[in-house]
């Protein structure tokens, strides 16, 4: 599906993830400050699955490797309808819907199951819910096709931005089978899209990360979902860019519950970034007491990452984000080159992530030298994939959390003991006695 809109430029974009409608969501009033014309939803735009409690005993595990049942069940057609109301009805949500174009995609919670794919038996009305709070008109062909992706195209000649919106759920294969994400069909419109007619630049919306794989360096604690865990897809689509020679292509993305900017330089002749806004609501500080925050940001600065952007413009020295963030785009089409400007701003709409962009460093041999990848057996930023790794470095986080967690065993196993022997002195003191 391909919508042409209207002439005017467009020169800023917002974008964002993962808002849960039963929780405060103030950061609408930092995305209304940035009076976006264009706000982009990157999936979680709901939660409309139910999360059970974690329970490691009992009948019904939901924890652990002896786990039994679900953690995540899915809701009722009208259930699900409740909470888009309550999403929609947001004051702050409402204001966005009046003064700037909203389109998106979804993800997993509000496609209805957590990390679900294409054998979910709901997804036929829940994309009819989802277009629907997305006002869809009614003869759309997206409520005719199998899946929500999208294409759309703003501004006049010579400053038209293009924005992709795919659906990485309605046909992925299983987790762990690097099989398909996108489906064949979605394949064949996205090299259609690919190839159709120029744009100075192309945004392509993904619901889960494109660039980083983190699950490449968080395992075998735990895992994300995200194009790296779909290695051949992921090849496919740099390729598919490459071989249609489109340039200024950026990716924005959403579902980690945390901000990243990272970059790509060694698939298609110039740098490819991916702009992770998540989320609007939830985000992995929220859950965590304030007092062991720091320790969190300590665990994302030692986790390896070799295309994370890291430059001045980071409010952390790990150049991640953990609190409720949105992502903006600001081009300046005036400029001699145009200026692109990607940030992760958050609730109070100051940016804590942030990079600038040369439009004519997104294309082939542009102004920005791409980095010499002859070099064998080193670790390059930005060229490097996390898979690559070196296992030393790869595993550096879980080894630190099972030393740590190994030492803290011995240390209570060491007390245990000395209160034991301690007792069993005193017992035999008191006998003598």
């Amino acid at each position: 599906m391909v919508i042409a809109a209207e002439e005017t430029p467009i020169t800023r974009i917002a974008f964002g993830s993962c808002a849960n409608q039963s929780a405060p969501q103030p950061i609408w009033d930092a995305i209304n400050k940035f009076d976006p014309q264009l706000f982009i939803w990157l999936g979680d735009n709901i939660y409309g699955d139910i999360r059970r409690p974690l329970t490691v005993i009992g009948k019904e595990r939901t924890f652990g490797p002896w786990r039994n049942s679900p953690r995540f069940v899915p809701s009722s057609e009208e259930e699900m309808k409740l909470r888009y109301a309550k999403a929609k009805a947001n004051p702050g949500y409402s204001r966005i819907q009046r003064k700037a174009k909203v389109i998106g995609t979804w993800d997993d919670h509000d496609y209805g199951l957590n990390d679900a794919g294409k054998e979910f038996d709901r997804k036929v009305i829940n994309q009819k819910l989802m277009l629907d709070f997305l006002n869809e008109p009614l003869d759309s062909p997206r409520r005719k096709q199998a899946g929500v992706y999208a294409s759309y195209t703003y501004g006049p000649p010579n400053r038209k931005v293009k924005v992709i919106v795919l659906d990485t759920r309605y046909h992925r294969d299983p987790l762990r089978s690097d099989g398909s994400i996108l489906g064949d069909t979605q394949w064949d419109w996205l090299e259609n899209e690919l190839s159709g007619p120029r744009s100075e630049i192309t945004i392509i919306g993904s619901s889960v990360q494109v660039i980083s794989n983190l699950s490449a360096t968080t395992g075998p604690l735990f895992y994300m979902e995200s194009w790296g865990r779909f290695p051949k897809e992921r090849k496919r689509l740099f390729k598919l860019i490459a071989d249609t020679k489109r340039d200024g292509v950026i990716f924005i993305s959403g579902d980690v519950h945390f901000g990243e900017i990272t970059r790509y330089d060694c698939s298609v002749g110039y740098p490819l970034y991916d702009v992770t806004s998540s989320g609007l609501v939830q985000s992995v500080e929220k859950v965590v007491p304030r007092p062991l925050r720091s320790i969190v940001r300590l665990l994302f600065w030692y986790t390896p990452s070799t295309m994370r952007v890291i430059n001045d413009n980071c409010k952390f020295k790990s150049c991640t984000y953990g609190q409720q963030n949105f992502g903006a785009i600001s081009i300046d089409w005036n400029a001699n080159p145009v200026t692109i400007k990607l940030e992760i701003r958050d609730v109070n709409g100051d940016t804590v992530l942030g990079t600038n962009v040369s439009l004519s460093e997104l294309q082939p041999g542009g102004s920005n030298s791409l980095k010499d990848t002859t070099t064998k057996g080193k670790s390059q930023r930005y060229c490097t994939l996390e898979i690559e790794l070196p296992g030393t470095t790869r595993y550096r986080l879980a080894v630190l959390i099972y030393f740590t967690i190994a030492v803290l065993a011995m240390a209570i196993l060491g007390l245990i003991i000395g209160a034991v022997l301690a007792i069993t002195a005193c017992v035999y003191k008191c006998k003598v006695d």
